[in-house]
């Protein structure tokens, strides 16, 4: 376990980390391929992964032939999405109870995701947890998706920590990549959808955490001193 007690910004992936949401994008895929009579290819999560929501649209138009613009993919997916985000989807367990921990140590918190800013701020609004956050940095703020480091670099900078000083939460290996590239302290957080490249993160980050309750026993002292 590496020590994480001089920590002054934690920059959280939202997808998968945080919020129990990556199996619902997963069916949106699928459905939304249906829709022109593809099937969704049992890779393609790992093609997409951490793809920006623009760099997504011009990989499906690119990759499955999809007539629509790409304005008119993007728009198709936020509606799939937007029920879900706005009424369903829950944080994961023990993950607010670590959020509230470290606001409440004076640690700074940042969301780094390339979902889209509306569905980002209206979820974790209803589910009581945006208002511990110091930045929310999102697909509209970035020309380049992960594995690039530009969405933790903007999330650090909008928190006004030093990167080196920042740890980062992510359930996915490009995700992992971009906070490493940032130089920033990473921390792979398990979760169901990603079970394939489990094991792959272990080996990338500095720490893995099973799950948030697990994770909070862990690092109960860090936070002590």
């Amino acid at each position: 376990m590496n020590d994480f007690r001089n920590i002054r910004g934690a920059v959280f992936d939202m997808d998968g980390t945080i919020l129990d949401s990556m199996g619902m994008w997963q069916d949106i895929d699928r459905r939304y391929l249906a829709r022109f009579g593809k099937e969704a290819p049992a890779d393609l999560q790992r093609r997409i992964e951490g793809f920006s929501v623009p760099e997504t649209a011009r990989y499906f138009k690119d990759a499955f032939g999809i007539p629509d613009s790409m304005d008119e993919i993007i728009a198709a997916w936020n509606e799939m999405a937007r029920e879900e985000y706005l009424y369903f989807l829950q944080l994961k367990p023990g993950a607010e109870a670590y959020l509230r921990r470290l606001h409440e140590s004076g640690v700074k918190l940042g969301i780094a995701t390339t979902n889209y800013r509306d569905l980002t701020e209206a979820c974790l609004k209803r589910l009581g947890v945006l208002d511990l956050f110091d930045a929310v940095v999102t697909s509209a703020e970035i020309e380049k998706g992960k594995p690039d480091p530009e969405i933790f670099l903007k999330a650090a900078e909008a928190m006004g920590t030093a990167p080196e000083d920042c740890i980062v939460f992510e359930d996915l290996p490009a995700g992992l990549l971009a906070g490493k590239r940032a130089g920033m302290r990473t921390v792979a957080v398990r979760d169901p959808a990603a079970a394939a490249v489990d094991e792959q993160k272990r080996a990338m980050a500095d720490a893995y955490a099973a799950s948030w309750e697990e994770w909070m026993k862990e690092t109960a002292e860090d936070l002590s001193e």
